[in-house]
């Protein structure tokens, strides 16, 4: 017998803004106290729904034992007991004797941090309570941290000293705009903390003076409306990313440490360049670069301390060997010569190299070992544009296993999207990707607008009224995929998760017809209720991403593709949606809702399953392990809507 899906009551309610009226019959399911009886009813009968049509077995092998090693904190023993349990920060003091670390045992995003002694494993002093994980050591005696205000707004910083009471902390800076949020960022020569409060297009920064025991904030770039910076410190120098609407892909700036308006340019804006990132070391400054959408790093030579310091020459970049790839700097030493740097394609293991600043050597200090007799060689890495419907050239990175695929138009194939906050996809391994590719799957990233890999032009037309672009863009690589003979209709399946759901949503309203599945992870797809209610946490914050549908004109734009608002009577493709009944960032109630929606109105008899995680957040299961078997669930569920598994007994047949 079929197992028959959990159908929400209807409780309409109004909802009325700029004289016009929705109904939300679902508003119910939204509790934010998370424990109304009803509510918690409702999505235990989906689980047990989604479970009923789900069979997922998962056969792990195990590496050989691992040297003996000091172990500083045991996460596993410290997670037993707990549902969920993740490490937010884990903190060296300078002299290396104590470490502070932040946990959070809900997946709420609060955290408590702890400071241990390293050698005897003891705690030092109280923990500290009800803070983020933006934790930084001023100095071996002092942490700051930050605290959040009611809607989980990073609001305060702390100077906590290590042995009194919480109480007793001295309050730094209180950001009361409700649209910024504050941010830590220690220089990597250890002598200066940075204190950041930002929106999502304005930036101002504090900094603490740690030599000299600074119990106040100084001002280094002070707040103007468009212009965002970061900054660190060498010498008798602060070094300023600087972004403005002339200079949208960024400038790197110098200033003397006792003239701050004192400002010379090392690299100028351009154009086709986005400044992302830089690295300050003794006598090198290495800069991350994103050019045509591919990340690069160049190292220059600086001046010797205490020179004058002029526009950066003689830049040697660090060569990479895939078509597509991911690089990012990793932790390296202040006063080396060694830059140190994190490397991973879609079928390049994650690798760890050390990058000689004045030989231009690389070395590979480190390779994830990957089960399973997996060769590199056996995949394809490409990257092919999709023309969007403006024009618009679309890239996107395209993975596959070169002996199981036929490019004919009958290969399956996986396409991923998020394309929100200026977030750079890129093309990064994932072993357990490889469940799908080694199946045959052609697995895609589409790298839409609304994300930042070609520059911060990119970002800005995809948000706000742009936002359509990021929907359409992603329509696009989908119809290239098939016209290019990737993949048919009926062999194309995609996924997103949080502002990548939102873009799950929207295109199934759109273009439904044009996928066999979908995966929504922790979806937005109550855009317009959401952004509506100020007392919702990240609201205030967000109105620059998607605009503040309060004035009108945002409102009915929004309307517009808000997925909740238009679930509409037509057949839909099988679809998973997922929620965590702890998620800070996307509340539960916005998945359910949708379901409960889709329920109602769709007209065909696809699988529809909803899973919400009772005991996380927004990033879900806490375990590596668990992360497995959710993505074995997700692959599983692809691959019964592909009718590439036996059915359960359960089911038999597809359920609505």
């Amino acid at each position: 017998m079929a197992a028959i899906p959990p159908v929400a009551r209807k409780v309409p309610r109004e909802l009325a803004e700029h004289g016009d009226v929705r109904v939300d019959d679902y508003h119910w399911l939204r509790d934010d106290a998370r424990a109304d009886p009803a509510v918690l009813a409702h999505l235990r009968a989906e689980n047990d729904y989604a479970a009923s049509l789900m069979s997922v077995h998962d056969v792990m092998p195990t590496r050989p034992d691992a040297p003996a090693e000091h172990i500083i904190l045991d996460e596993n023993v410290k997670a037993e007991g707990h549902d969920y349990y993740s490490i937010g920060a884990f903190k060296v003091s300078p002299s290396g004797k104590l470490v502070a670390y932040a946990e959070d045992t809900k997946g709420d995003e609060i955290y408590t941090v702890f400071v241990i002694d390293v050698e005897s494993g003891q705690y030092v002093g109280q923990p500290l309570k009800g803070i983020t994980s933006d934790i930084e050591w001023a100095g071996d005696d002092y942490l700051v941290y930050i605290t959040m205000d009611d809607i989980l707004r990073p609001d305060k910083v702390w100077l906590h000293k290590l042995g009194s009471d919480q109480l007793d902390d001295i309050c730094l800076y209180h950001e009361k705009d409700d649209t910024f949020s504050l941010v830590l960022q220690a220089s990597e020569s250890k002598q200066y903390l940075f204190v950041e409060s930002g929106s999502k297009n304005t930036s101002y920064i504090f900094y603490l003076d740690i030599p000299n025991q600074s119990k106040e904030l100084v001002v280094l770039t002070p707040r103007v409306d468009g212009i965002d910076t970061t900054a660190s410190h060498r010498g008798n120098h602060f070094y300023i990313k600087r972004r403005s609407d002339e200079f949208y892909n960024s400038e790197l700036v110098a200033c003397p440490l006792h003239n701050v308006a004192e400002t010379t340019v090392l690299l100028p804006h351009r154009e086709s360049v986005k400044i992302q990132d830089f690295q300050l070391f003794e006598n090198h400054i290495a800069v991350y670069e994103r050019e045509n959408g591919l990340p690069k790093a160049t190292v220059y030579r600086l001046p010797a301390t205490g020179e004058a310091v002029g526009q950066l020459q003689g830049g040697r970049a660090i060569d990479f060997a895939d078509p597509a790839y991911a690089v990012e700097p990793e932790t390296s030493q202040f006063h080396s010569n060694i830059i140190r740097f994190y490397y991973s394609s879609m079928r390049t293991p994650p690798s760890v190299f050390d990058y000689d600043m004045d030989t231009g050597v690389s070395v590979l200090k480190k390779i994830d070992t990957v089960l399973g007799g997996f060769d590199a060689s056996n995949y394809v890495t490409e990257r092919k544009w999709a023309a969007a419907s403006d024009g618009t050239q679309i890239p996107m990175t395209i993975l596959y296993r070169k002996d199981m695929v036929k490019l004919d138009g009958s290969d399956h194939t996986l396409l991923y999207g998020y394309g929100s906050y200026e977030i750079c996809i890129d093309p990064t391994f994932r072993g357990s990707r490889f469940s799908l590719v080694d199946r045959g799957f052609i697995y895609v990233i589409a790298h839409i607008r609304g994300g930042g890999e070609m520059g911060r032009k990119w970002y800005e037309d995809g948000k706000l009224f742009k936002k359509n672009n990021t929907f359409t863009d992603f329509i696009a690589c989908a119809e290239h995929l098939i016209e290019n003979k990737y993949c048919s209709k009926e062999k194309l399946c995609i996924n997103g998760r949080s502002a990548g759901g939102l873009l799950m949503g929207a295109v199934l309203n759109m273009r439904p017809d044009l996928f066999k599945a979908a995966v929504a992870g922790v979806p937005f797809v109550d855009v317009l209720t959401s952004m509506l209610d100020p007392t919702i946490l990240f609201t205030t914050a967000e109105w620059e991403e998607w605009g503040d549908p309060r004035k009108e004109e945002y409102y009915y734009y929004m309307k517009s593709y808000s997925p909740v608002d238009n679930v509409k009577a037509q057949e839909y493709p099988h679809i998973l949606v997922t929620a965590g009944l702890n998620d800070p960032r996307v509340m539960y109630s916005e998945p359910a809702k949708f379901v409960a929606k889709l329920r109602e109105l769709k007209t065909d008899d696809n699988l529809l399953l909803f899973k919400c995680e009772l005991g996380a957040g927004h990033f879900s299961k806490s375990g590596r392990f668990e992360k497995l078997q959710e993505d074995a669930f997700t692959y599983a569920f692809i691959l019964k809507a592909l009718g590439m598994t036996p059915p359960t007994k359960a089911s038999g047949m597809f359920g609505s």
